[in-house]
């Protein structure tokens, strides 16, 4: 009691510690999933928290990996924040590392339509990208082995009608850069997108372009942030850059998968197990449980309409008409997108 200080009492669990969102992915023989958001803005452009938040943010939503991609040419508070657009990195990294998250040094390229925004990560100096011409911009960026996505491409203040694929993006792929396209952006998508993707063999991105401080995301509560999975051999910044390189990506966002339909495919069949068919009665009916082990929602819809949806880490039982050992079961997975309007077709085996 004569220890006790009566003037000053803590109160700790007013403030609790802030645990970290874990996600469970699916575990895919030989490659790291590693979940990203490649799209975020500091008080170094136009947002409004410091860069060792985004990293803390980054821990706090499951996240691996994170790129700063402040506005090379729109700095609105250079007057109060002068100096080297690399120091952004600078000030993130010692707290990415003391995290575990991997920071890629990266850069918003940010012109009028056409071609619009652009992002450059994996980036080694972002200053060198500030130049009057948006095509030297990108070359410079290209000499510094960044991986290039174009952001947003239906954002509405540029493309107030439509999302359109311009004679200078088809310039710039068919120049090498333009390595992947944001099919999600913050709270919209754009379908066309999946399409540009896949027929030209781009990386799905999908990121969150966060200003503010990220509890102010609409519908945060109820989703995990969007994300771009990158399917890798190792969990390493080299690691990401080659698998992004090689289009090793699914767009992750409000419950929904896309990108190509072999990733896609690995990572359903990773995700769900098919229980031994019960109960099963002289007519061929029977039942069988599928369990999701993952945080990634699938719902599957069956030659009859019926839809089955399996949140995260739950089961459901389905029923089954004319079961016999080996039964293929045919199912359209109509949250994992390949296409414009082109779900994931799967069968599902009985034994």
């Amino acid at each position: 009691m004569i220890a006790q200080n009566l003037n000053v009492v803590k109160e700790p669990k007013v403030f609790p510690d802030q645990p970290r969102r874990e996600i469970r992915m699916p575990q895919l023989e030989g490659y790291e999933i590693i979940k990203g958001d490649f799209h975020l803005h500091t008080v170094f452009s136009d947002g409004s928290v410091w860069p060792t938040v985004r990293v803390q943010e980054a821990w706090r939503d499951g996240l691996d990996a994170i790129a700063i991609s402040d506005h090379v040419e729109y700095r609105p508070k250079r007057e109060f924040l002068s100096g080297s657009l690399n120091q952004v990195h600078d000030i993130a990294l010692p707290e990415a590392e003391k995290h575990g998250i991997i920071l890629v040094k990266a850069a918003e390229i940010t012109r009028r339509m056409p071609p619009g925004h652009l992002n450059a990560i994996f980036i080694t100096d972002a200053d060198e990208l500030e130049n009057e011409s948006w095509q030297e911009a990108l070359e410079a960026a290209q000499k510094q082995g960044a991986f290039i996505f174009w952001n947003h491409p239906g954002w509405q203040a540029q493309q107030p009608d439509t999302c359109i694929w311009f004679d200078v993006h088809e310039t710039l792929y068919r120049q090498g850069l333009i390595h992947g396209v944001e099919v999600y952006n913050f709270d919209e998508w754009y379908p066309v997108a999946l399409d540009w993707c896949r027929d030209k063999n781009l990386a799905f991105i999908a990121n969150s372009d966060i200003h503010e401080p990220v509890p102010y995301m609409p519908g945060y509560s109820n989703y995990f942030r969007p994300m771009t999975l990158v399917i890798a051999s190792e969990k390493t910044e080299q690691a990401m850059k080659e698998a992004m390189f090689n289009r090793q990506t699914v767009a992750f966002f409000a419950g929904k998968l896309a990108g190509p339909q072999q990733w896609l495919e690995k990572l359903f069949h990773a995700s769900l197990v098919i229980g031994k068919p019960f109960n099963v009665k002289p007519d061929g009916s029977a039942s069988v449980t599928l369990t999701n082990l993952t945080d990634i929602p699938i719902t599957l819809q069956n030659e009859q309409g019926r839809t089955f949806r399996l949140e995260a880490l739950s089961a459901l039982v389905m029923p089954v008409e004319n079961y016999r050992k080996g039964l293929e079961l045919p199912f359209l997975i109509t949250n994992f997108y390949i296409g414009t309007d082109q779900n994931l077709k799967i069968s599902l085996s009985l034994h």
